[in-house]
C-alpha cells in the first residue's frame, strides 16, 4: 500500500495562544497603518473556565472574559464568507478542523514558535516561525515599533506589558528554563518590564506575578478527569488514505491519530482523582480516547514535589496493530534517551501482546524533554509504523 505522507496538528489554545492573539490584534489595529485585526480565542466560551490563569491575566489588563471573542460567537460560514476574511495565525501555523476546512485558503500570515508544517504560504506577511519559549515573545519582537508608535497612556502600556509577560514568564519558568528560554524571550521580557517601570507600576513583581499564574495553572481541584485531560491537550494525525493507482480500493485508511494531554500534577494526583484506582484511571483515559477517536494516547506530567522537579509519561497504543507498533517502537527507540523507568511497579501497564493494545507508564529521567520534544518522537514512531 502506498502512503501519502501528511501530518495535521490540532492545538487548542493555551495561555500563550490567547494572550498572543489579543496582543497582536491590539498593536496592529491601533498603530499605523491602523488595519483592524479581530482577535479570536479558538475555543468555545464554556472552555474559558478551564483556564483560570487567563482570567487572571485579563483582570491584570483591565479586561474580562466578556471582552474576548470565542468560537461560540463566530458567525456561521454563510454569514462570514471566506472571501470576506483574512486570517493571521498565532501560536500555530496550520489552520485545522472546521475553521481550516472553511477558511484555510484565506490564511495570509502567521507568528509561531512550533515546527513549520508548510501550510502557510512562503510569501505570507508576516511569516515568522522561529524557536522561542513563548509565541508572545515573537509578537513583541515583531510589533515593537508599532508598540512604541502607540499614542497611549502609561497605564495602557502597563496592561499590554502584563498581557505579554504572562505567557513569556510562564512558558520559560520566569526565564529560568535554559532549554526553553531564547534571546527572543529575554529581549521581550526586558522590553515589557521597561514599559511597566515607565508606567511607575509599583505593584509588579516578577516572582509574585509568575508564582500567582503558576499556582492557578496547577490548581486542578475543581476539574473532572475529563476536563484535566482536555485542559492542555494537543493532537496530531499522521498519514492519509492512499490514492496511488495500485492501491487496493478496499484497504483501510493508513493513518494514526495521537492525542497528548499535559498535566501540571503527578500521575498519583490523577489516580486519586479516579478514586485511588489505576484501573479507573485507565477507564477514564480509554473513554477520552474513544471520544476523540485516538489511536495513541499520551499523558505527560510535570510537577514539583518537596522542591524536586519530575516528569512522568504514559503512552497507550489502542487503535490496532499499527498503533501498537508505534507505541512499542517509541519505547524501544526513546526509552534510553528519555531515561524511562517503569512507574508504579507497572500498575498502569497493559501489554497483552495480541496486537490490540499496548500501554506503558514511566518516570522520565530526561527532565528537559517536554511535549515539544516528546510529541515529535511519537509522531516519528507513527510514521515508521505506517510505512512498515
Amino acid at each position: 500500500m502506498g502512503i501519502r505522507k501528511r501530518s495535521t496538528t490540532q492545538r487548542p489554545p493555551d495561555l500563550d495562544s490567547l494572550c498572543s492573539a489579543l496582543l497582536l490584534a491590539y498593536l496592529r489595529s491601533n498603530a499605523p497603518p491602523h488595519a483592524l485585526h479581530i482577535p479570536l480565542c479558538n475555543l468555545p466560551r464554556g472552555d474559558l473556565t478551564l483556564r483560570p490563569e487567563f482570567g487572571a491575566v485579563l483582570r491584570a489588563a483591565s479586561l474580562t472574559p466578556d471582552d474576548v471573542l470565542t468560537l461560540s460567537e463566530l458567525p456561521p460560514p454563510e454569514a462570514l464568507r471566506p472571501e470576506d476574511t483574512r486570517w493571521l495565525l498565532v501560536d500555530h501555523n496550520a489552520l485545522t478542523g472546521p475553521l481550516g476546512r472553511t477558511y484555510g485558503a484565506r490564511v495570509v500570515g502567521c507568528v509561531d514558535h512550533h515546527e513549520d508544517e508548510g501550510a502557510v504560504p512562503r510569501d505570507a506577511d508576516p511569516r515568522v516561525i522561529e524557536k522561542s519559549g513563548s509565541c508572545a515573545s515573537l509578537i513583541v519582537g515583531l510589533c515593537r515599533d508599532a508598540w512604541d508608535a502607540l499614542d497611549e497612556d502609561a497605564q495602557t502600556d502597563a496592561h499590554l506589558a502584563r498581557l505579554a509577560l504572562a505567557p513569556i514568564l510562564t512558558d520559560t519558568k520566569r526565564l529560568g528554563d535554559a532549554h526553553k528560554t531564547t534571546a527572543h524571550d529575554e529581549r521581550a521580557a526586558a522590553y515589557a518590564e521597561a514599559k511597566l517601570r515607565g508606567a511607575s507600576d509599583g505593584e509588579y513583581d516578577r516572582t509574585a506575578f509568575f508564582g500567582g499564574l503558576s499556582e492557578l495553572k496547577r490548581d486542578l481541584s475543581a476539574l473532572s478527569l475529563r476536563d484535566i485531560l482536555r485542559k492542555d491537550y494537543k493532537e496530531w494525525t499522521e498519514g492519509a488514505p492512499s490514492d496511488d493507482d495500485d492501491a487496493d480500493p478496499g484497504s483501510p485508511p493508513s493513518k494514526l491519530k495521537l492525542g497528548t494531554s499535559s498535566v501540571p500534577r503527578p500521575l498519583s494526583f490523577l489516580v486519586q482523582k479516579a478514586g485511588g484506582s489505576t484501573e479507573k484511571l485507565a477507564e477514564a483515559l480509554g473513554a477520552w480516547a474513544a471520544e476523540r477517536g485516538l489511536d495513541l494516547v499520551a499523558v505527560l506530567t510535570a510537577s514539583e514535589t518537596d522542591g524536586v522537579f519530575g516528569r512522568e509519561l504514559l503512552v497507550w497504543g489502542r487503535g490496532g496493530p499499527r498503533a501498537v507498533d508505534a507505541a512499542r517502537g517509541f519505547a524501544e527507540a526513546q526509552g534510553e534517551p528519555l531515561g524511562l523507568r517503569t512507574w508504579g511497579a507497572g500498575s498502569l501497564d497493559a501489554m497483552p501482546g495480541d496486537g490490540g493494545e499496548w500501554r506503558a507508564c514511566w518516570t522520565q529521567g530526561s527532565l528537559q524533554s517536554s511535549r515539544k520534544q516528546v510529541a515529535p518522537m511519537l509522531r516519528e514512531a507513527m510514521r515508521r509504523a505506517l510505512s512498515a
